[in-house]
């Protein structure tokens, strides 16, 4: 996690690191090249951003100046590169790079690496590598080295490397109203160093966008242009000041004017890059060259520093006090009088109080921000700003997965030669696990290929990468492989047991998870953001660690890699591990009407209550009384499918939103990242927005299915323009479905993750918004932010924000201010707080899930006051202090003040009436409602598959009334099952229900083989076929695939014998001119 992440399209692909991988991603603006968009959860952004990049949170409204010159226009942001404009390092840069060089016996000079400034330090070192023709050269251990010197021995704090007149042009910029900000091709450490050896603070810039997150760095323009999209300001608008002929050409690509300084170049070299001006350094740039070009010709002649005269003058006419150097005028002067040499000669004072300020400021932050710090650790920071080793192996354009898969096993087989893998740390032995009993590296995971999975479950990213994950498990389900899950937990609730394993059964984890709330492992790794993931070897050694989402490639790559290299080391143990899921050991889910219910809405008029009966991935409608009226979704499968209420499927909805006019209901479909549409009048479901797919769109501005969404989780309608409001938990921004064109867009947040209130949309950031209701005059939205654990107000006439309570008033940045206080303001505190609601009595009610309460908000005063619970979770009706709820997520009114209350992990809705006096907490008793039941595949469903290559082998008819069937699909020489794509199959029977099936459907092993019982129902005769898909392949060759479908039929006469039949079957290749080719070989 980088301390300032840029727009994620404009982000390079994450860099995979032995130990330690941070991935980055933000929003908006573009690039050509290919990206991954990765969001992960940062556990020291707080402490990071606001102690190295606090300027960047800054809100301002933007004040452009109108330039007189007709042909240099409009100016907004000035944009200062670090090395040769702001402070004098290029030198010292090369020296260190020159120290670097003569560690390895390799000699160079400072003049060698002159052609390759401004390009980042990769470059920079590797640049000169690749012309001195060092073998085997490791970039990222020589950038690290470089760091190290360079730190250590040439840009130490306050050492003065900075340029006579850059501080003063900078000042002068903001006084103007123009925004500024560093864009280096340096390394984000760098950067740090040297403005605090140049005695630059960070604070003093809106933003600063260094190289680490950078796949393209200058002369390309992408550090540019996410600086321009971070400042908000058009690229045309900016100004750009640089030294190097690559950050002249990254400006020019950027549509951007540009100052060039002679401090590292000649007038000549840079004149052919082009610049719009040319000075000799910073201090001969006035702020007319940056408003207006300056005068005469755009590209006049290089102009001479333009005070150093008047400097002079002024030195031999005001006498000084020799005891500190300070003019006398200006030291007894009333203020009034002021010169050059007056501020640079009290910069010694500016110096040394501005260094006790921040040092001032630092214990401030810290003592204020102690949860926050409770993440920190070394070997983390460590691991943050160097990532320990990069990989030598990106994967190229036209690299195939095995090539890639060998490269994996080549850079394990080098780990073990080389004898430079750590040990993983034991786990405690007193740590909680669920799933299963305590394991062990030393003697359970032993001869296992191991991925740890830091997460914690209000992370929001976390759940995007459990499918990943899932998909592993499968995948090498009959391997020595296994997922932890190291839960990590960021909120105090989050540490207690029952709470993890009521998120294990909500998402359905079904591999060992062990709680970690003291955070041993976190700290033992350096692990720095949620989520992560550490791969171990089966002997106990870490063989990578990766940071943020969309890493399931990599992870798929590096486990296949290590189970080939281990197999062949017969390292691997695939002995069982003991597991006792949890979702064995609670019936009650099973016989539960209600399945973690998320959000809720009425339709007061016509007397109903709309539930999310999310995890049974349904819609549940009963009156408020509780009695049953309709399900939407019977089945209780997940999958996106429209069409009538049985037949239609969601995938964990949450929020929901009724339009009377209409008679419809709008669906946060949350895990299939779509809005829908319930059309009570025609009795259908329709998708309005997204397709099943996370995205990873900023602006929007599509329509249907085209519009790509990211984990919705609430809505509403807003009647007079018809718009319904989304709470786009997964990229932390509010967006806008208009229902009469079909249009939705982002409407407000950057997409940046934190408690930001600005005055526009684009100066706005949200932490993970999972709430929203209306203001009654529609003029507002309410927020619960659940990550910074405040209620917002969004005006919904500007996109700006304002706080109401809770969260951090100061650091937008610090998302660990939470609690459980009532008072006014940010005085209260709120935890992860999921539901929010605005009242007939003007009142605001907050669902403030992980305190187990209901609290309400005095929209004017800001006071808020708990109603319901006691802060501890539990189940218990009673008067409103003394009930007990857990994680209450959704609230709602109904009739005559009474509320609705989603009492989440308790899987039931309580209602309490808010009008009457000595009101109880009460559960709402569903009469008629039921858990759902599966229906069975039809026969028409099933024979839709079958296609007209399916080769059909007729198997002899079994008068056995029950036994067992065992498949055996057999290959020539040569060829192997796909381990990528794995053999399935199912079965059907006619007349359906004739003979009871077990299992329906399945994989084969990777021999091709697999068991099913049956047993009849009844002697008549009946029929039974078995379709199978076989994907096998021949190394070095693509892999093909083969439909198989045994009829087997049942005959009249049963017998009770039981009979063990095997179905045999050699798959022959097709010819070249008629293989289906698929992948390429597993």
């Amino acid at each position: 996690m980088k301390l300032l992440s840029p727009p994620p399209s404009l982000s390079r692909s994450d860099a995979l690191f032995l130990f330690s991988i941070s991935s980055t991603s933000r929003p908006h603006g573009r690039v050509a090249s290919p990206v991954r968009v990765v969001r992960c959860r940062p556990a020291l952004a707080a402490l990071e951003r606001r102690m190295s990049v606090r300027a960047c949170a800054k809100v301002e409204e933007e004040i452009a100046l109108e330039a007189p010159a007709r042909e240099w226009g409009k100016v907004s942001a000035v944009l200062f590169d670090m090395d040769g404009v702001l402070c004098d390092s290029e030198e010292p840069s090369r020296m260190a790079a020159v120290d670097v060089f003569a560690e390895m016996g390799v000699e160079v000079t400072v003049e060698d690496f002159v052609p390759f400034m401004g390009t980042g330090e990769a470059n920079f070192l590797g640049g000169v590598a690749s012309a001195k023709g060092v073998k085997g050269f490791d970039t990222q251990l020589a950038k690290k080295r470089f760091f190290e010197i360079y730190l250590d021995k040439y840009a130490k704090p306050n050492s003065g490397i900075g340029f006579p007149g850059a501080l003063e042009l900078i000042s002068q910029c903001k006084s103007k109203g123009l925004k500024v900000a560093v864009a280096s091709s340096a390394d984000r450490i760098k950067v740090e160093a040297n403005l605090a050896a140049a005695s630059l603070s960070l604070s003093m810039f809106d933003a600063i966008v260094s190289a680490d997150a950078f796949e393209n760095l200058k002369p390309a323009p992408d550090i540019f242009l996410a600086a321009s999209k971070i400042l908000n300001v058009p690229p045309n608008e900016c100004i750009v000041i640089e030294d190097a002929l690559a950050g002249v050409q990254a400006a020019k690509a950027a549509q951007m004017r540009c100052i060039a300084l002679t401090t590292t170049l000649s007038e000549e070299r840079l004149k052919g890059a082009g610049p719009s001006l040319i000075r000799k350094e910073i201090r001969s740039v006035s702020l007319d060259d940056i408003v207006s070009g300056g005068s005469g010709d755009l590209n006049e002649k290089v102009r001479e520093p333009q005070y150093s005269e008047a400097s002079t003058q002024i030195s031999s006419e005001i006498p000084i006090d020799q005891s500190d150097g300070i003019p006398i005028q200006d030291k007894y002067s009333n203020g009034n009088f002021s010169s050059v040499v007056g501020l640079q000669a009290s910069r010694r004072d500016l110096v040394r109080y501005g260094s006790l300020g921040v040092a001032l400021s630092c214990l401030f932050f810290t003592i204020t921000n102690w949860k926050a710090m409770q993440y920190a650790s070394p070997k983390a920071l460590w691991n943050l700003l160097f990532g320990v080793n990069q990989s030598p192996f990106q994967q190229g354009e036209g690299d195939s997965r095995y090539s890639r898969v060998q490269q994996f096993m080549n850079y394990i087989s080098d780990l073990e030669s080389k004898g430079s893998a750590p040990l993983v740390p034991e786990f405690p032995p007193k740590l909680d696990w669920l799933n299963t009993s305590p394991l062990q590296f030393g003697r359970d995971l032993r001869g296992k290929v191991v991925v740890l999975d830091f997460w914690t479950y209000c992370c929001i990213n976390c759940m995007h990468v459990l499918p990943d994950l899932d998909y592993l498990e499968k995948k090498y389900k009959e391997m020595p492989f296994v997922v932890v899950g190291v839960h990590s937990a960021k909120f105090d609730n989050e540490k207690d047991l029952e709470a993890i394993r009521n998120a294990v059964l909500r998402y359905d984890i079904t591999h060992p998870v062990v709680n970690d709330g003291e955070m041993y492992m976190w700290r033992e790794l350096g692990v720095n953001s949620w989520p992560t993931f550490v791969v171990v070897g089966p002997n106990g050694k870490i063989l990578a660690q990766l940071a943020g989402e969309g890493r399931r490639k990599d992870l798929d790559d590096l486990v296949e890699a290590a189970l080939l290299y281990y197999g062949g080391k017969k390292l691997l143990q695939n002995r069982p591990l003991p597991l006792q899921l949890e979702k064995n050991n609670d019936p009650r889910l099973s016989t539960s009407p209600l399945k973690f219910p998320g959000k809720l809405a009425t339709d007061v008029l016509n007397n109903r209550l709309f539930i999310s009966d999310s995890n049974h991935n349904r819609i549940v409608v009963t009156d408020l009384d509780g009695n049953f009226i309709v399900l939407i979704g019977s089945t209780g499968e997940e999958g996106l499918r429209d069409g009538n209420f049985d037949e239609v499927t969601f995938n964990r909805p949450q929020g929901l939103a009724y339009n009377p006019k209409k008679n419809i209901l709008y669906v946060a479909d949350t895990e299939n990242h779509a809005l829908r549409e319930i059309n009570f009048v025609s009795e259908t479901v329709r998708t309005l927005a997204g397709n099943g797919t996370k995205g990873s769109d900023y602006e929007g501005g599509g329509k249907g299915m085209d519009q790509l969404l990211n984990s919705p989780w609430d809505v509403c309608f807003e009647p007079l323009n018809e718009k319904v409001y989304i709470a786009m938990a997964g990229q932390h921004q509010i967006w806008e479905h208009d229902t009469s064109d079909g249009v939705t867009r982002a409407f407000s947040g950057n997409g940046y993750e934190r408690n930001l209130n600005g005055s526009s949309p684009s100066s706005t950031s949200f932490a993970q918004p999972s709430g929203i209701s209306l203001s009654p005059d529609f003029k507002e939205a309410y927020i619960a932010d659940s990550e910074s654990s405040s209620i917002r107000a969004l005006d919904l006439k500007t996109g700006g924000s304002r706080l109401l309570a809770g969260g951090d008033p100061l650091f937008s940045e610090n998302l660990f201010r939470f609690g459980d206080h009532d008072g006014a303001g940010s005085d209260a505190l709120l935890q992860h707080p999921l539901g929010v609601l605005y009242a007939k009595d003007g009142q605001i009610y907050i669902a403030d899930s992980y305190n187990h309460k209901v609290k309400k908000l005095d929209p004017v005063s800001k006071q808020v006051t708990t109603v319901a619970g006691t802060g501890k979770a539990g189940f218990r009706d009673g008067t409103p202090l003394t009930a007990q709820l857990s994680e209450p997520a959704g609230i709602i009114e109904g009739e005559n003040g009474r509320l609705f209350i989603a009492d989440t992990n308790n899987n039931v809705i309580r209602y309490l009436d808010l009008n009457k006096g000595g009101a109880e907490l009460l559960t709402l008793e569903l009469k008629g409602v039921r858990p759902p039941v599966h229906k069975s595949r039809t026969l028409k469903r099933l024979r839709s598959r079958t296609s007209s290559d399916t080769l059909t082998v007729k198997v002899d008819g079994i008068s056995s009334s029950e036994g067992n069937l065992g498949l055996k699909i057999s290959l020539p020489e040569g060829y192997h099952f796909s381990k990528e794509a794995r053999s399935k199959f199912y079965v059907e029977t006619e007349p359906e229900g004739a003979v009871s099936i077990e299992p329906l459907d399945g994989s084969l092993d990777l021999e091709g083989s697999c068991n099913i019982h049956f047993k009849r129902s009844s002697p008549s005769a009946s029929m039974g076929r078995i379709y199978c898909k076989v994907y096998y392949c021949k190394e070095d060759e693509v892999c093909l695939y083969q439909s198989l479908v045994f009829e087997v039929p049942f005959l009249e006469e049963a017998d009770s014998n039981v009979v063990e039949k095997t179905l045999a079957y050699l798959v022959m290749p097709r010819s070249p001119s008629t293989a289906y080719s698929l992948l390429p070989p597993a």
